[in-house]
């Protein structure tokens, strides 16, 4: 089946690869449409999919330096794509030493519609549910989890700690029931089935920016769901014969051969 990149979701994948710059300028509509063209979407898409991503807070409409009409990060989509680059882009090497982080919530019944949405959440953001109301990840997510929950208004629900696993099921055993590893290898082997051919071809030959920046931001578009999916889990913990390292590294060369030279055609350079 043919990947579904959403027009909203490139929307998101662009301006986190090209979108920041230190004076925040937005990023002129004309500039929009014609960079999203290149991976095929249409104009009345990409003038729908801003209009939801300024409904949700993430874009502001304001004018370029000449003048024309544009969208810039907001401030709680500047932190987003911040929080996402330390798991996209600069993944550290998880160990079990380092510990665990438990999510704890209690919502009153009269707010209950809160539950799902801190579930949900809390599983986008790559916890397990260790049992009811109990959720559980690698220490390293505590940051971008707080930020979140902040973001969301829903941290007076929550209570974090900090610890180990001391038993009594062996650990690798107990990370089995708190996430479904074999769907979350499933995303990985699918990752790479699209993307690993393409980094042959960019291995074997070189191209054009517009070609580097269309077969980078698929890349990026893909990738980026799945450092959310994976927790990162020691490797200790994982089955044997674990694709996630090798879809990271696919991801990573990628980003170094692509990433610059396709900013070429989104400066028109």
């Amino acid at each position: 089946m043919a990947e579904q990149h959403t027009p909203r979701s490139l929307i998101v994948s662009l301006y986190g690869a090209y979108g920041r710059t230190p004076d925040d300028a937005p990023m002129p509509v004309a500039e929009l449409i014609r960079l999203l063209g290149a991976l095929g979407v249409d104009a009345p898409s990409v003038r729908s999919s801003v209009s939801r991503l300024k409904r949700r807070g993430l874009l502001v409409p304001r004018r370029t330096a000449d003048g024309a009409a544009g969208y810039a990060l907001s401030e709680d989509a500047r932190q987003l794509l911040d929080d996402g680059d330390r798991r996209i882009y600069a993944r550290e090497e998880p160990k079990l030493a380092d510990g665990w982080v438990l999510a704890v919530f209690s919502v009153p019944e009269q707010e209950r519609h809160k539950r799902h949405l801190l579930r949900s959440r809390l599983s986008r953001l790559g916890f397990g549910a260790a049992a009811p109301g109990v959720w559980i990840a690698p220490a390293a997510l505590y940051e971008e989890t707080r930020h979140t929950l902040q973001r969301l208004h829903l941290d007076p629900y929550v209570d974090f700690f900090r610890g180990e696993h001391l038993g009594f099921t062996p650990t690798a055993e107990a990370v089995g029931r708190w996430w479904d590893l074999a769907a979350i290898a499933k995303q990985h082997e699918e990752f790479l089935d699209r993307h690993e051919p393409v980094l042959r071809h960019w291995q074997r030959t070189t191209g054009s920016p517009e070609d580097a920046y269309r077969d980078y931001l698929l890349a990026l578009d893909s990738w980026r769901r799945l450092p959310y999916a994976d927790p990162g889990l020691p490797e200790e913990l994982l089955p044997a014969g674990w694709p996630g390292a090798r879809a990271a590294e696919v991801f990573a060369e990628l980003h170094t051969r692509l990433r610059d030279l396709g900013a070429g055609f989104v400066t028109g350079a």
